[in-house]
């Protein structure tokens, strides 16, 4: 009997994955745990890079198969994000126009493919207009200067870490990609999580990863695959999370790209 597209991708992946494990791993159909893998991107810089393009991630996307994709993407707007998709063959929900990842790549191929796509976002517009105002008080605080300088310096450090392969994939899939991201959040976190509440650092990722956990309890003891796809700054917070849980198996997301 002929494979399936999806499921000779599968074949491949799982290959791939035995192969940078150096060592042999159980077969996807014989376990009832959820595979999982956590694809970090970056938004619209997907348009201006050659190492990381929406090529390149459409070809990460297709490898790894998913049943199910989580979404950077509000609840209450994949709905309409997938509507006027179906309607009219592009993506005008607003929300979801800041990401090419999905209007250019995601959707289309998801929809193509019959992949589940499920919104994880836990952002709302009055929770990024309150963070803004809140940060634009902390900034010109007086009384908060050396708390802003502790903060821009790690991100200056950041940015300066990142020059020259922060669009690489296989580096933004590494141990030490996440390690430079969260030392440079670490002073936003430590210092600005109190005043900018619901919108800080902490929060909004415990509220995204709250609604990741609902899509995988949702989905557990079926053996299915989910990728999660989300801003790769977000990468760490959500890899921590998921080394909690003992229902699924996370899977390798730099051997996508190798």
């Amino acid at each position: 009997m002929a494979l399936s597209r999806r499921d000779a991708l599968r074949g491949s992946l799982a290959a791939v994955l035995a192969a940078s494990s150096g060592c042999a791993r159980t077969p996807v159909s014989g376990s009832s745990a959820t595979k999982v893998a956590v694809l970090g991107t970056i938004h619209k810089q997907h348009e201006r890079s050659q190492a990381y393009s929406l090529k390149v991630l459409t070809k990460a996307v297709e490898r790894f198969a998913p049943d199910t994709i989580l979404t950077e993407i509000p609840p209450d707007r994949i709905g309409e994000a997938l509507r006027s998709y179906r309607e009219t063959g592009k993506v005008t929900e607003q929300r979801t126009l800041a990401f090419p990842e999905y209007t250019k790549t995601i959707i289309p191929w998801a929809e193509e493919n019959g992949v589940e796509l499920v919104g994880c976002a836990a952002w709302t517009r009055e929770l990024a207009d309150a963070r803004r105002e809140a940060l634009t008080r902390i900034e010109n605080d007086p009384t908060r200067a050396e708390q802003w300088a502790e903060h821009e310096a790690a991100r200056s450090e950041l940015s300066r870490k990142l020059r020259g392969r922060g669009d690489n994939p296989l580096f933004i899939h590494s141990e030490r990609y996440d390690a430079i991201i969260k030392a440079g959040q670490t002073p936003y976190e430590q210092h600005f999580d109190a005043d900018l509440g619901e919108g800080g650092w902490s929060a909004i990722n415990a509220a995204h990863i709250a609604l990741m956990k609902q899509a995988l309890d949702e989905r557990s003891g079926k053996g299915v695959r989910v990728l999660i796809t989300f801003g790769a700054w977000h990468k760490y917070k959500i890899l921590g999370a998921l080394g909690l849980r003992d229902n699924i198996e996370v899977q390798e997301a730099a051997a996508l790209f190798r």
